[in-house]
Parts: C-alpha cells; structure tokens; sequence
C-alpha cells in the first residue's frame, strides 16, 4: 500500500499488528544466517508441509536472529492466549515432535528454552501482555526470557525488532511504531532540532571510534557543496564479528529509517549502503526492503507529501577489510581501489565525489528512531556519562554462550563473560579478552572489573570498534595471539602507506623469532618502539590501530614474552618450537588411544604397559594429548 499521511500510516499499524498477533496459532522460525548454518530451512520447510498437507488454521513465519546463536535453529510457537514459547536447537526430528504435539493442542516440554510473558516493542507504546489469567502446570514454572543468564543483564534496542518481525514485511515493522519517528522528525521538526536531539543524546559512533554523530551530522549540514550524501558502512570484516550483519537480516527497515531520518537532518537527497558482497542474505534482504519501502512511498519523491525526498542504492564491497575505513569505502563507490587518503580533508566537507558526505555504520542508524521517537532524554539515561545507550557485541572464542550481546554501555568484562557469557569451559581459567576486532587491545583478567565504555577501553588500551570481543582461557598464548592478528591486517593493508605496509612486516618477522625461540631482549625493546612508530606514522585508522594488538600484550603479559625470549618457553605450551611431548609413565596405563591417533607413529608401546613417544619423530602436533584421558601426556 502507498503511505502518504498519518492515517496510511495508522491502517499500515493495524494491518501488521493483525500479523504479528493473529487470532489463530503462527509458528517462527529463525532464518538468520546462524540460523540456515544450524539447518533452520528444513526445519522451516518441514513447518510449512505440515500446515499445508494437514490443513492447518496457522502460519509458518521466518524472523531474525534474537542473538542466542548456538542455540539455534530457534522455533517460536505464538498460541492464542499463550505466552511466547522459544525451543532451541530444533532438528527437522524435533521439528516432527514439536508438531505431533502443537498441532494436537498440546504444549512440548522437551527442547524448551523460555517463555516471553510480555512483549516490549519500544516504539509501539509499551508492554503487551501474551495472555490472560494465570499460568498453569509446565507453563507456570517454565523459564521466562529474563531468567535466562544470557537475557538478564541485556537490553535489546538496536536489536528491539530482531526475533519479532519477518525482515521482509515492511507491515511488520510499522506494527511495532517503525517509520512514526520518520513523520515525526519530517512533520514536527525542523533539520536543526532533529541534529540538536541526536547531539543531546549523546549517540556516538558504533562502528569504530566512537565520534558523537550529531557533531558529525552538523558538520555536514553546514559544509558548503551540493549533493550531499548519506552513506551507511555494513562492511563488517573483524574476525569474529557478525552484529551488523544480523541487524541487517533481522530488521533492515530500521537502518533505512535511521538514513532517512539523518538525511533530512543533514540535507540529502541520496544515499548509499555499502556491504559486504560475502553477506548474500543481507544483500537480498536490503534489496527486497528498499524495494518495499519504495513501493510504500516511504523512499523516494515527496515522502509523506512533505517535499523531502531520499532514496537509497546498495553498493556491494570490495572485498577488503580496509574498505571500512571512511575514505576507502567511498573510493570504492567510485570504483577506485579501496585506499584511503589522508584525513585533513574530512569527508564530511569532501567525501564522496568530493562532495559533503555523512558516514555512519549500520548500529547507528539503527539507533536513531528510538531518539527521535522517545526523545534525547530517554536516551541519556541509559550508559555511562560519556558512553550513552546500549552496544551489540558478539561474544565469542573460549566462553560458554556464543552470541550477539546488546548490554548498557558500562557493563564490567566480568560480568560480559561470567554472566551473560556463561564463563570459560570448565578445567579453564579466563585469562584476557579481546575487544574491538583486529586492531583492538586484548585485557587482561586483572582488569576484567573495567566498565565496558568508549573512554575505559582506550585508556585500556583497547577500543570498542565494532563490537568484536574474543574470550580466552589460560591456553592462549597471547605471543600467537598477537601474531594472529597481525597476519591478518597484514593481507588488509592496501600498502599505501610505508609505516603500514613494512612496519607491520617487521612486526611479525619479531613475533615469529619469539616463538622459535630466536628472539632476543633488544628485539623486545625494537618490537615495543616500531609499534609505537606504526601508530603515529601511519594513513589511516587501520594502520593507527593496526599495533594495538601488540601494544596491549606487551602492556600486559611482558611477562609471557619474556619467557619466550628469556627461557625460550611458551608458557601457554601453543608454539612448537619451544615445547616438548612426553609421556609420564606413572601416568600412562597403555590405553593405546595415543599409538591410534600418533599421524608418525612415533608413540609405541604393548596394550596395559606404559608407552613411550619418540621425539625426533614427533611433530608436535597435539593429538595424542588431546586424545588422552589420564594426562599422561605431559607438555613442557
């Protein structure tokens, strides 16, 4: 339907809300990348048989990630007059159980996960309550949402949709008070006061190094040149990282609202979205939602008769991790190699086509209807003093819940990791964590009491980035850490400045001659200033970041590299050259499952008896001490 006024925007409302509450059962499934890596489209498409063969009086939806990734494929049952109810790790074989039970009239017990009891749209004028009366028997003891370790502490407004709505079904989105903020901020207000509210409410940056956006909205607003574009940056590659990816999936029309909004603001016409080609269903879901948006007069000429007018082209990526990077992004939309240029020209004056241009990434636009719809003070409230609102981060590496975590900014790593994360595999010490991507610091176990916020992370050492953060136990070397990160924005680097393009090499010729054991205490003192030169000397912010890595293993575990160069011993027993196999024979009771796994053969031995390891025939490779039950095999 074409929207042009208040009262098309109202019918809009009703019409989704009869989808997203109907009177008859619905069934979602998430359809989320994590979710179709976990199988979710059998399970989906088993759903839509069985309604369909059957006859029966519901519907088979898809929605977005909720963040609990490694529980997924999640399954929704919304029952009339019932709580929300979420199973996990759904196989088409529990998918059949689920039905036999669900299509009966009954409520499965088995691969239970929680219960939501009050749905809380933010943009939809508060609270709704899933049913009446009270509870009873499995229902009334079963989990809710908020019970769960991972929920308690989140609060989801960038991700307010993603779980909820069909990504596809723009009705969906203005159910839950999607585009009000839009008519609002074109009906209401004036372009000054859209920017004043977004400054006051203290919204910064999401995608690297927090610059408050409404300084950088006012700055495009004023700088002299036409057109102006609005630009948003989904071109996520941090190892690890996937929270623009998901929002983009779960719930695509919030990003375009936020661009509309700050294009009025700013005053453009035109916009580009530039993401990552190796996110096909991200792609397809933006493209079917401009598509969509056009359609419903929501992009395009005379929005809401209002004589703005916006519209918005997707530019698939490079390719390259450097093309985050603002100057780089737009050379690529010019179809130049991405390669960024020095900052002092700012892109806001001269950016793309060398004309004013307003970058943000996906988590900020996502943002900022909630401003506009609930207004700057709402806002501030929720954060530290200089970190306002919430931040999607996804946890991962050595913690127990893997997912996306959207959490107030100023949350303690401890709680990050021990809480919502569910702590470190059990025989396992948490040791640091990593925050920011590759061109983060990596925080030590000593600070994990550090509130995660833009300015306590820099002074750590680290940056919030895009919201990267990689949990390790005490089997970490940070040595290899540090080497890892490093090869990666090595591959990155376009080459065009020289403290980048061979200062990061030297950089990773050092860490390699620590852990072969080659390294000396002046190759510590020349690693520690080089990293230092990278940083001051180089183009762009991925050169400038590029040593943190380094710079925060160094600050942090001296100790660790020390030992490397010192000792010639890894104490975390990850690289070769400095650690030995052997077999304690007290220990060992012949078990044969190392002689089994040994790819050399070099472990031998009678079945009971002790057994012995050969080490000029070993390679280090680890597999019999994975293999081991009884600890036999030592590591030195």
């Amino acid at each position: 339907m074409q929207i042009k006024t208040l009262e098309d925007m109202q019918t809009a409302k009703k019409l989704g809300l009869a989808q997203l509450y109907p009177d008859k059962p619905k069934i979602l499934v998430g359809m989320a990348t994590c979710g179709l890596a976990a199988g979710a489209q059998k399970v989906f498409d088993l759903f839509q048989r069985k309604a369909q063969h059957e006859h029966w009086d519901g519907v088979v939806e898809k929605t977005g990630c909720i963040g609990f990734c490694y529980k997924e494929p999640l399954v929704d049952f919304i029952l009339p007059d019932k709580p929300r109810l979420t199973y996990e790790q759904v196989t088409p074989d529990v998918a059949e159980e689920l039905w036999s039970e669900i299509s009966a009239g009954k409520i499965p017990e088995k691969h239970f996960l929680a219960r939501l009891d009050i749905d809380d749209p933010i943009l939809d004028g508060g609270p709704r309550k899933l049913y009446k009366g009270k509870l009873k028997g499995f229902l009334a003891k079963a989990p809710r949402y908020e019970d769960l370790d991972f929920f308690k502490l989140q609060r989801h407004l960038a991700m307010r949709n993603c779980g909820f709505v069909d990504p596809d079904n723009i009705l969906h989105y203005i159910a839950r008070g999607g585009y009000f903020a839009l008519y609002k901020a074109l009906t209401e207000m004036a372009p000054e006061e859209v920017i004043e509210a977004v400054t006051v409410a203290g919204l910064r940056g999401r995608g690297g190094g927090g610059f408050p956006t409404g300084v950088k909205w006012a700055s495009c607003r004023k700088a002299q040149g036409w057109p102006k574009y609005v630009l948003c940056n989904a071109d996520e590659g941090d190892p690890g990282a996937y929270m623009d990816r998901s929002l983009i999936e779960g719930d695509p029309h919030a990003i375009l609202e936020g661009m509309l909004i700050g294009a009025y603001a700013i005053g453009s016409s035109e916009g580009y979205v530039y993401v990552r080609a190796e996110y096909p269903l991200a792609v397809k879901t933006l493209q079917r939602s401009i598509l969509a948006a056009r359609e419903a007069g929501l992009l395009g000429e005379n929005i809401f008769g209002t004589g703005f007018s916006f519209d918005i082209k997707l530019n698939l990526g490079g390719g390259a991790f450097v093309c985050g990077e603002s100057t780089a992004l737009m050379a690529s939309i010019e179809g130049k190699p991405g390669e960024p240029r020095a900052k002092y020209v700012h892109t806001v004056d001269k950016g793309l086509w060398n004309r004013p241009s307003n970058l943000n990434n996906v988590e900020t636009w996502a943002n900022v209807p909630l401003i506009i719809a609930k207004g700057a003070d709402w806002y501030r409230d929720i954060g530290t003093e200089g970190s306002k609102g919430t931040k999607i981060f996804s946890l991962v590496g050595q913690v127990k819940n893997v997912g996306l975590v959207e959490v107030p900014m100023g949350i303690s790593i401890k709680d990050m990791v021990n809480l919502i994360g569910g702590g470190v595999p059990e025989t396992k010490e948490f040791k640091a964590i990593q925050i920011g991507g590759p061109s983060g610091g990596c925080i030590p176990r000593e600070l994990w009491d550090l509130p995660i916020d833009f300015d306590s992370l820099w002074d750590a050492g680290a940056i919030m980035g895009s919201g990267g953060m990689i949990v390790m136990d005490d089997s970490t070397c940070m040595v290899d850490v540090a080497k890892f990160f490093l090869d990666f924005l090595i591959d990155e680097s376009c080459g065009k400045c020289i403290p980048c393009r061979l200062g990061l090499k030297r950089m990773r010729e050092i860490l390699e001659e620590f852990s072969t054991g080659k390294g000396t205490v002046a190759d510590l003192d020349e690693l520690q200033s080089l990293a230092e030169a990278v940083k001051d000397g180089s183009l762009c912010a991925l050169g400038g970041s590029a040593p943190n890595p380094v710079l925060s293993t160094l600050r942090y575990f001296r100790e660790e590299y020390e030992a490397h160069v010192l000792r010639r011993k890894c104490p975390a027993a990850v690289c070769k050259e400095l650690i030995t196999y052997s077999i304690n024979q007290e220990l060992c009771n012949g078990c044969t499952a190392c002689v089994q796994e040994c790819p050399q053969g070099a472990i031998t031995g009678e079945k009971k008896k002790p057994h012995q390891l050969n080490a000029a025939l070993c390679i280090k490779c680890g597999a019999c001490h994975e293999v081991c039950k009884f600890k036999a095999v030592e590591v030195f």
